[in-house]
């Protein structure tokens, strides 16, 4: 009879919504999507994945910066030609590496793009750029001597389409440069541009070598200049003497960076000059400290005149750094590591277990093969004769000697007389250089 009555209640049900089946479901729909909110936790959103964008890694210059930029359909590798697209125009470039992705976030937005690969015509335009760019250096010079300007000219570059010359210098200060600027124009009859730069910027452009001997970072491969201080230079324990930590431009050398955070992570483990530590021989004043080597010179406080060597590892500090008119002194009961029990000893090893192994295979493998070390050819004749006399143990009584039996003279049928004298040694009797007669 139920099943009469809910087949006749869902055939009269015509889907409009206002039936009460349809209310009781969406009413269900409901109460099951806020349990499930309930009891299922909250999932965290999955981090999204930056895009990855194809470009090619372009340079301008022989060790200049190098840039991004869009290969587009072009299948590009390290050394090719190409010209590209920049603020300036039409511009050559030189591939750095070939064809990439990277980030998105990576890149400078907009993405400039790679016009062409550099044909032999482009080549006879950048070779009579060259040429152009001594001509107009040469000129610069001139025009700069003659209105007595203090600038230093760097570098000149000739724009692909010859638009353009920029003139790089180097001041100490401001320069009127504006009658120099008409010279010029009227000279190359082209847009002039003059730039003053840094002197570190110069090194990147002149290069050079360094004080290590090796050629400059900055025009070998740091793309951008780093901030240093001298901050590092005490950091590192360097000598603070300008001529030591400065480079040939005249600025602190862009390599204190290189190490700095490896110090920065030293120095969170090392003591302070200065601190009073506790030692396992004792408590003393810190007098050195080896960044590197990890270990510090503590000068003893009961023997000042006895200065030891520790692991950062086996003391303890009592106070860091120097001691101040306001702080208390030290307990002298405050002693955690030479107060407690030394550890027992380990024994000395025998001489056989110190021996290398090397040696100790080197052994093993001459008496597995019966070899014994030969004796020099000439032994005898050279002094290497052992000697015969036989010793005899104490208490017990040497043989009695024989007689000597008369010589007979040479004339007699005898034999020559042997000279009771030691035999003299090979060895010079003045080594000093001084020669002697012999008789």
């Amino acid at each position: 009879m139920d099943e009469l009555k809910r087949n006749e209640r869902e055939s009269s049900c015509q889907g409009c919504g206002g039936c009460p089946c349809a209310q009781e479901a969406a009413l269900g729909e409901a109460v099951d999507d806020a349990l499930a909110q309930e009891l299922l936790p909250e999932l965290p959103e999955a981090p999204a994945v930056p895009a990855r964008v194809r470009v090619v890694d372009i340079r301008f210059r022989s060790g200049g910066k190098i840039y991004f930029f869009d290969p587009g359909e072009l299948e590009l590798k390290a050394g090719d030609h190409v010209i590209i697209d920049t603020a300036r125009g039409a511009e050559y470039g030189i591939c750095a590496s070939g064809c990439h992705t990277v980030a998105d976030t990576d890149v400078v937005a907009p993405l400039r793009r790679v016009l062409r690969a550099a044909t032999e015509q482009d080549e006879r335009v950048v070779s009579a750029n060259r040429e152009k760019e001594k001509r107009a250096y040469d000129v610069c010079l001139q025009k700069i001597q003659e209105h007595k300007l203090e600038m230093q000219l760097v570098s000149v570059e000739c724009a692909f389409d010859g638009s353009k010359i920029l003139f790089f210098f180097t001041a100490d200060g401001r320069v009127d440069f504006r009658e120099l600027v008409k010279n010029l124009a009227s000279v190359f009859r082209t847009r002039i541009e003059l730039r003053q730069i840094g002197v570190r910027d110069k090194a990147k452009m002149v290069g050079g070598l360094g004080v290590c001997g090796r050629p400059f970072c900055c025009s070998q491969f740091l793309d951008d200049f780093q901030p240093v201080s001298i901050k590092m230079a005490k950091t590192q324990n360097l000598s603070l003497n300008p001529t030591k930590i400065s480079g040939t431009c005249g600025r602190l050398m862009c390599c204190l960076k290189y190490e700095q955070e490896a110090y920065e992570d030293l120095h969170k483990t090392a003591p302070r000059a200065e601190s009073f530590v506790d030692t396992p021989e004792g408590r003393g004043t810190v007098c050195d400290v080896n960044l590197l080597r990890q270990t510090v010179r503590v000068r003893m406080e009961d023997h000042p005149e006895t200065i030891g060597t520790f692991r950062n590892s086996e003391i303890a500090v009592l106070r860091s750094g120097k001691a101040k008119k306001t702080d208390p002194p030290v307990p002298r009961d405050l002693a955690p590591i030479s107060g407690q029990p030394r550890r027992a000893q380990r024994e000395t090893p025998a001489a056989e277990d110190t021996m290398p192994l090397m040696f100790k295979r080197l052994d093993e493998y001459a008496a597995s093969t019966g070899y014994t070390e030969p004796r020099p050819e000439g032994g005898e004749e050279h002094g290497y004769r052992r000697s015969r006399r036989r010793r005899h143990p104490a208490g017990e009584a040497k043989p009695p000697q024989q007689e000597p039996k008369p010589q007979q003279s040479a004339a007699e049928g005898g034999q020559k007389p042997k000279s009771n004298r030691r035999r003299r040694s090979r060895r010079p009797k003045n080594p000093g250089g001084r020669v002697e007669s012999q008789e």
